[in-house]
């Protein structure tokens, strides 16, 4: 079975593994594992989400290849984004925040936006 097929049979609901096996060596390992949380997520998300990351998070990308709008993608992304916690350091604190911008900075050096779309982006009171 793969996570396609689980993710279809549980429909979102909340489940637990109990049983581990170690493909090739013939280990299993038995308890409750609770599943990563991009794979509690439902397939259409999953496909969304390892869409965005190939797009290098570029939602002008995301537009393209789902044919729908900025709002669109940046509801589902929320939505999404809504379902999963943040990671944590190993001390228990949450990262730091990235400061104001920086996101439209990363994308203006990957060449993702214009330098126009940029400043429009920085200008824009938050």
């Amino acid at each position: 079975m793969d996570w396609q097929e689980l993710t279809d049979l549980t429909h979102g609901q909340p489940f637990t593994v109990e049983r581990v096996r170690l493909t090739g060596s013939g280990i299993a390992i038995e308890g409750a594992f609770e599943p990563p949380q991009l794979a509690q997520l439902g397939l259409d998300d999953q496909v969304f989400v390892a869409a965005f990351v190939r797009a290098h998070g570029s939602i002008k990308e995301m537009e393209r290849i789902f044919g729908v709008s900025y709002p669109t993608i940046k509801s589902r992304l929320n939505r999404i984004a809504g379902r999963l916690d943040f990671a944590e350091h190993v001390d228990g604190t949450a990262p730091e925040p990235a400061p104001a911008g920086a996101g439209v900075i990363d994308r203006l050096q990957r060449g993702e936006i214009t330098a126009q779309e940029a400043l429009a982006e920085l200008e824009q009171p938050r």
